[in-house]
């Protein structure tokens, strides 16, 4: 049941979720954001996973459904399924409070005692709830928004193994912020680094458990048709999550033109590396 090629499916899927402990790690090692290299980052993120999902992940997906429904039918299957994708994600990004959305960018500096005094009282038992629930949040939200991360990670990994490599690492980048955003509060909040990180750490675990549901509730029913719909849904999916989250997060840690530099260095490096694998 467990092949190979669904165990390394499963490997880049759970290093893309728990990539949410770098963030952590780098949270304690760090004292202040370097906005730059975020930045330039998370840029480099949104350019790999817009390129290739409308360059190598929605050809496939019409290629599949073409096969099996026509070019007409499969076509249009093909763009309904995408823009489905994007309805699911929107969805489960509206369903989630902006308060406690991880999504939602913070420095590091603005996140130690100095920078929360302001939030309501670092020392007072209510500021500390308030940043434990802060963190217990964002760790819920990282997990809701994981989910179908997770599975489009496996489906791409599964059908392509460098075309998931690509998409596990472009995950794993925009993870790290999302370690950030929940270690640190909890830190602060109960003093105990090894909890903080374990938290972060586990909020990242919804990422393989969106493969593995994914994984035995669709394989059974997988064809032609399955796949393109499933392919389709994760080009939205990625689509999505680069416009709403990568892109303005890019945008407010570093200047304009920086978060654009970013953008088109990961469609090159995207495009360079399915070109070499031709």
């Amino acid at each position: 049941m467990f092949t190979e090629s669904v165990l390394f499916a499963f490997g880049l899927t759970a290093f893309a979720g728990l990539s949410t402990g770098i963030g952590s790690a780098l949270a304690f090692f760090a004292k202040r954001t370097n906005p730059r290299f975020l930045s330039l980052s998370l840029g480099f993120s949104a350019g790999v996973m817009i390129y290739v999902s409308f360059m190598e992940i929605m050809v496939k997906a019409k290629v599949a459904l073409q096969a099996d429904m026509g070019m007409v039918a499969g076509t249009w299957a093909a763009v309904i399924a995408f823009f489905g994708g994007i309805a699911l994600i929107a969805l489960i990004d509206k369903l989630v409070p902006s308060y406690e959305n991880p999504h939602e960018m913070h420095r590091i500096e603005d996140m130690t005692p100095n920078g929360l005094e302001k939030s309501g009282g670092l020392e007072s038992e209510h500021g500390k709830r308030k940043l434990f629930r802060m963190g217990t949040m964002a760790a819920l939200a990282i997990g809701i928004h994981n989910f179908p991360e997770g599975l489009a990670t496996f489906t791409a990994a599964l059908s392509d193994p460098s075309l998931g490599i690509a998409i596990a690492v472009a995950i794993a980048i925009h993870n790290i912020p999302e370690g950030i955003a929940v270690s640190v509060p909890i830190y602060y909040a109960t003093g105990d680094k090894k909890k903080a990180f374990i938290y972060s750490f586990l909020s990242g675990l919804a990422e393989p458990i969106g493969a593995l549901v994914g994984y035995m509730l669709l394989m059974p029913f997988m064809s032609e048709t399955v796949f393109g719909i499933i392919f389709a849904g994760v080009a939205g999916i990625m689509v999505f999550i680069s416009l709403d989250e990568l892109l303005p997060a890019a945008e407010e840690y570093g200047e304009h033109h920086l978060s654009i530099y970013g953008l088109v260095s990961g469609m090159a490096v995207m495009a360079v590396s399915l070109l070499l694998f031709l």
